[in-house]
């Protein structure tokens, strides 16, 4: 049973969110690193997007039952029930931002924004438009922003460029997902772009955001936030997305193609993160 309740936290998430969240974290930092809040940080981070991914298991279990990937889910099969997944939800949520406002105030903000943002603003859109994924990218944005806000205690410019890469790496990542997946969302009757207007327009859209991404990572360096040589790798990397994202006009087998899209964008995220956190110990 504790299994089945920590499948419900969706774990791939709350780890890829983690990961971003430390990067945040290390790249305020500079080296100098108060321990405690960042125990607090990550963990607060962890517990309150887990209450997000359980709110949203809660709300989708009647779409859930549509989709093969998600058909077999707790909620679903009724090996949880409702209330118990809300009473969890809300103890997560409890936990992770009493975390959170042990470091500041404005840090407990900025999760509880990217919380509602996912759980009832994206819970909404998602069913309603095609831009509901613009609008779940809003809330996968923030762990950073988390992470960064958790040593400076203000929302500047290090702190939108943050949010500002992470909705531009998101989009393309979330479009490979709506394309080797669109006949799942097509049974669920839920209106991503590449269902509701085709495939060839979500690669459009791809290539934008992409080209938006390096846009992003490189005005990170001009600023002075991060150094040489992260600039150098990270130019390189989105580069090669970028390239493959054009190579998709001629793809044969597009769900091969926007699969392997789907996990380069994973590669492009860990090598940001990683970078971000060390740059400050970096020769240039």
């Amino acid at each position: 049973m504790i299994k089945t309740y920590y499948q419900l936290t969706k774990p791939g998430i709350v780890r890829g969110n983690l990961f971003t969240a430390a990067g945040g974290f290390f790249l305020a930092a500079r080296g100098h690193v108060d321990f405690l809040h960042l125990f607090l940080a990550l963990f607060g981070t962890v517990f309150v997007i887990a209450s997000g991914c359980v709110f949203n298991n809660f709300t989708d279990r009647t779409l859930d039952e549509k989709m093969e990937r998600t058909k077999k889910r707790a909620l679903v099969t009724g090996q949880i029930l409702p209330r118990n997944a809300l009473i969890f939800a809300s103890m997560l949520l409890f936990f992770g931002l009493t975390f959170l406002l042990c470091i500041n105030l404005l840090t407990a903000l900025v999760a509880v924004f990217g919380f509602v943002f996912y759980v009832f603003v994206y819970g909404y859109w998602k069913r309603k438009s095609i831009h509901g994924t613009l609008v779940g990218s809003i809330s996968g944005a923030t762990p950073p922003v988390i992470g960064y806000v958790a040593v400076t205690n203000s929302l500047d410019l290090g702190a939108l460029l943050l949010f500002l890469i992470l909705v531009m790496w998101q989009m393309p990542h979330f479009y490979a997902i709506g394309i080797f997946r669109k006949d799942e969302y097509a049974a669920a009757n839920l209106p991503v772009l590449p269902v509701v207007m085709g495939i060839d327009a979500a690669k459009k859209q791809m290539r934008y955001y992409v080209t938006g991404f390096i846009l992003a990572i490189t005005i990170l360096a001009a600023f002075g936030y991060v150094g040489f040589f992260y600039l150098m790798v990270m130019l390189s990397v989105g580069g090669i997305w970028l390239f493959d994202i054009f190579l998709g006009s001629v793809a044969k087998d597009n769900k091969k193609w926007a699969t392997r899209i789907f996990v380069y964008s994973i590669l492009v995220l860990t090598i940001f993160s990683i970078l971000i956190s060390i740059d400050f110990a970096l020769p240039f």
